[in-house]
């Protein structure tokens, strides 16, 4: 019986003083939708996924790019309605419609015609564009203007220029995401283009994932003066700091189009960043909110406790000013 049982407590010894596995940080980053991403995750195992991020951002480009002349996106805003889209579009789309209409049509995929006639860059002043020539644009304005059928885009105004870029970067974090979910792991980052997604903690560190508010710095340098833990969620942020114009009086016009009146917005709202389940939403709530300006804004986010946002403004006197809302984290 003793004997038994001093082999017992040797047989537990061993297996309760058996070495875990060591956790590594594996790390990768490149480019993609013409900016950088970069990838963690947590495992015993140092694994290379570099070839399947590759192909994740070949498939979305071909699928959404409007910079790719030969993208399904760029094809039917050409007119082909020949092109039977594939699931990225549709999840794109459908969030875009829902979107475009609990902000009753403030996001708008289809601004993009808009955008580009403003001529919106770093430099420059407005130069006001005719009233006839807007009203020509906007005609061809509205997500309402298109559908989806048979997994073929149809568009009302054959002119209608569908443009995700306001939330493909936002969805292409969750693809990526996804792709590391699928594969079991439990504790990872994404990154893209600022837009990113976590999920449990930096076990190398043993703490939260740590991610920084970018500054709304007017000359293109970066800071980070609000730091956050990151868990469980995503962020995506939208600003007016790096693409705006000034009109003789030097006041400062966002490089987002108002959809009902087809002019750029003059607003004092300098940056949104949004914490929400997915990270395309968070893309795509920063945008809308960044349209609306703060007053419309928290009447919105009053009927949306789950999003979570912080506001950079300006005040009358120049002076930049912070606003929470729905429980944004303090650090």
């Amino acid at each position: 019986m003793i004997r038994n049982l001093l082999m017992y407590c040797l047989i537990v010894c061993l297996f309760s003083c058996k070495k875990a596995p060591e956790q590594s940080l594996n790390y990768t980053s490149g480019n993609a939708f013409g900016t950088t991403f970069s990838v963690q995750f947590i495992d015993e195992n140092e694994i290379d996924f570099s070839v399947s991020y590759d192909s994740i951002i070949e498939v979305i480009n071909t699928s959404m790019s409007t910079y790719q002349k030969d993208s399904d996106i760029s094809k039917i805003n050409l007119g082909d309605t020949t092109i039977l889209v594939d699931d990225h579009f549709k999840n794109v789309l459908n969030t875009s419609k829902r979107i475009h209409k609990e902000t009753e049509g403030v996001f708008d995929p289809t601004i993009g015609v808009l955008v580009n006639a403003w001529d919106f860059g770093p430099e420059g002043k407005i130069v006001v564009l005719d009233s006839l020539k807007i009203d020509s644009l906007l005609v061809s304005v509205g997500l309402g203007k298109v559908t989806l059928q048979n997994n073929k885009v149809i568009k009302q105004h054959p002119n209608t220029f569908i443009d995700f870029n306001a939330l493909a970067k936002g969805y292409a974090v969750d693809v990526f995401a996804e792709f590391l979910e699928s594969k079991d792991f439990k504790n990872y980052l994404v990154e893209i283009g600022g837009e990113i997604r976590g999920k449990g903690s930096n076990l190398i560190k043993k703490k939260p994932w740590k991610i920084g508010v970018e500054d709304p710095n007017f000359d293109q340098t970066q800071s980070y003066s609000k730091v956050l833990s990151l868990q469980n969620e995503a962020m995506a942020t939208s600003g007016s700091y790096r693409k705006f114009k000034l009109d003789e009086k030097g006041s400062r016009y966002a490089h987002i189009i108002d959809t009902k009146t087809g002019y750029p917005h003059k607003s004092n709202l300098l940056s949104v960043s949004v914490l929400a389940k997915t990270c395309m939403e968070a893309d795509a709530y920063a945008t809308a909110l960044m349209s609306m300006g703060l007053e419309k804004s928290k009447q919105f986010l009053n009927n949306h406790p789950e999003l979570k946002v912080y506001f950079i403004y300006e005040d009358d006197y120049k002076e930049l000013k912070t606003f929470t809302v729905n429980r944004f984290p303090e650090n």
